[in-house]
């Protein structure tokens, strides 16, 4: 298997996770666990798994040059990030952030060329926005999006987040090509750690662990390290091999496969729409993959 298709692999298991995470994590928060708290428990535990792991399978020194840079990635990429997508999560609905989220991939591309001076070529424009027509069209069949359930405050949290996870896609991308992934990881997340402390410790320390059941455990479980550990894990080993441009539009895949469990579990049925987007989906991240990995 070529270094490329794992790579997509990579991003693919990752979105798979996140697609999952939109309703899981809601059965958590805030009910059990406010969204502050929730942030100290995923980047504190993945800050510990991330500098197991590299102590097990890589001994490398980052150089001076690149520490402004890791903070950037960490403010941006842990702390901005998660604290204002778990803030928006509690305040709005899983369909309207899903429906912001897609916003990810218009940004990055704008920002890979003014800070990577990538060029914006229609091919990447009509890629992108194929995707986004897919994913808004099967979000707003699937879920009934309506604005009366819509929370400014809420969504406004989740357009940042997105804005600023395009932000940290972007600064990481020259950090990958230089040093292995969980390097960078480690450092990230430690620095991302003491950045939500403060924010983040009195709801953690009001969390009633008594009050969990076995189900609550196994979604805090799967928040913890599916969403934090393995999917910050496989987007970062994705990007050694892939463009920003390219990860990001993974996103669209997300509606679609949360579709298609949907119909696993036999809460919903095939129509021709769910086709039509899924044409339209694939279509935007291959436009968008094809463009990127042959330079053109």
């Amino acid at each position: 298997m070529s270094r490329t298709l794992k790579a997509h692999l990579a991003v693919l298991l990752a979105n798979l996770i996140y697609g999952a995470n939109y309703s899981i994590a809601k059965t958590v928060m805030p009910a059990y666990i406010q969204p502050f708290g929730f942030i100290v428990m995923r980047v504190g535990v993945a800050a510990v798994l991330f500098f197991l792991t590299a102590k097990i399978l890589v001994r490398e020194r980052i150089e001076k040059q690149d520490h402004l840079r890791l903070l950037g990635c960490a403010v941006f990429g842990v702390a901005v990030n998660q604290l204002l997508f778990f803030k928006g999560l509690s305040l709005t609905s899983p369909i309207n952030s899903g429906l912001i989220m897609v916003t990810n991939p218009i940004f990055v591309l704008i920002f890979s060329g003014v800070f990577l001076k990538q060029q914006i070529t229609q091919r990447k424009v009509a890629g992108i926005f194929c995707g986004l027509a897919g994913a808004v069209l099967l979000i707003l069949y699937g879920g009934h999006f309506s604005v009366s359930i819509t929370d400014p405050f809420g969504d406004g949290c989740i357009l940042i987040n997105s804005l600023s996870y395009a932000i940290y896609l972007v600064m990481v991308l020259p950090l990958m090509k230089k040093y292995h992934p969980l390097t960078i990881m480690q450092v990230v997340f430690a620095l991302g750690f003491l950045l939500i402390l403060p924010f983040g410790w009195s709801e953690f320390s009001a969390i009633q662990w008594s009050t969990f059941t076995p189900s609550i455990w196994s979604a805090t479980v799967f928040v913890v390290v599916g969403t934090t550990f393995l999917a910050y894990l496989f987007n970062t080993l994705a990007l050694r091999e892939l463009s920003a441009n390219v990860v990001s539009v993974y996103i669209y895949l997300q509606p679609l496969l949360a579709a298609a469990f949907a119909m696993l579990l036999g809460k919903d049925s095939l129509h021709a729409l769910h086709l039509v987007a899924a044409m339209l989906i694939f279509a935007g991240v291959w436009l968008t993959a094809a463009k990127t990995e042959h330079g053109r």
